[in-house]
């Protein structure tokens, strides 16, 4: 794709780096960005340099805060012993929007995946156990994706907690085989929240 302007390669170039984003679509979005006010254009500038420069990720679960801890941790009605184990930032949106949840999440940051070198070092595994030996949990529900590496994950950390005899349960399996937490619709994620099974149990039935 050939452009008259280096400035406006140069910004059709970064804008193609985000995902999902083609040359094309990139090319129209930069174009579209050039008609709008210069006020407008400002404040997407600023909005983008602030989030880059200061957002935060909640000392207590890893979500993404703007403050030291997140408002969900920080609710004092929410039920603290209760901890949704999620992947990333992505299925917090997803579950809250259930309405069905009044827990607390640990978000990971991720799934141990060998092919990608993703470990568990890699993880915020250890934060998690290190709440569960503290005494801070009374149930954890992995609520992590129907997939390889959602069940991997699962069964690693059951294996790091199981010493520590804490409640451990699984969503049901309303959401699909392979499907992700933030594709699934809010009925079907929030009653598999609410029909969740214990960990032992799934491992049984696989």
């Amino acid at each position: 794709m050939e452009f008259s302007s280096r400035l406006l390669a140069q910004a059709v170039d970064e804008m193609s780096q985000l995902p999902g984003i083609g040359k094309r679509t990139a090319l129209r979005l930069v174009l579209h960005l050039l008609k709008q006010p210069g006020e407008q254009t400002g404040r997407l500038t600023h909005a983008l340099k602030a989030l880059r420069e200061e957002v935060k990720f909640c000392k207590s679960c890893h979500n993404i805060s703007d403050v030291g801890l997140c408002e969900i941790c920080s609710n004092p009605k929410r039920d603290a012993g209760l901890v949704c184990v999620v992947e990333d930032v992505r299925d917090v949106m997803a579950i809250e929007n259930t309405g069905q949840y009044k827990g607390l999440y640990h978000v990971l940051g991720g799934k141990i995946s060998p092919m990608e070198g993703i470990g568990p070092q890699d993880l915020t595994i250890a934060s998690l156990v290190e709440k569960a030996r503290k005494g801070q949990i009374g149930e954890l529900i992995f609520a992590l994706s129907s997939t390889m590496e959602g069940d991997t994950t699962n069964f690693y950390m059951y294996k790091q907690l199981e010493p520590l005899n804490i409640k451990t349960s699984t969503i049901a399996r309303g959401i699909a085989v392979g499907d992700e937490l933030e594709y699934a619709d809010e009925v079907t994620l929030g009653r598999s929240i609410l029909n969740r099974i214990p960990f032992e149990g799934s491992l049984r039935a696989s």
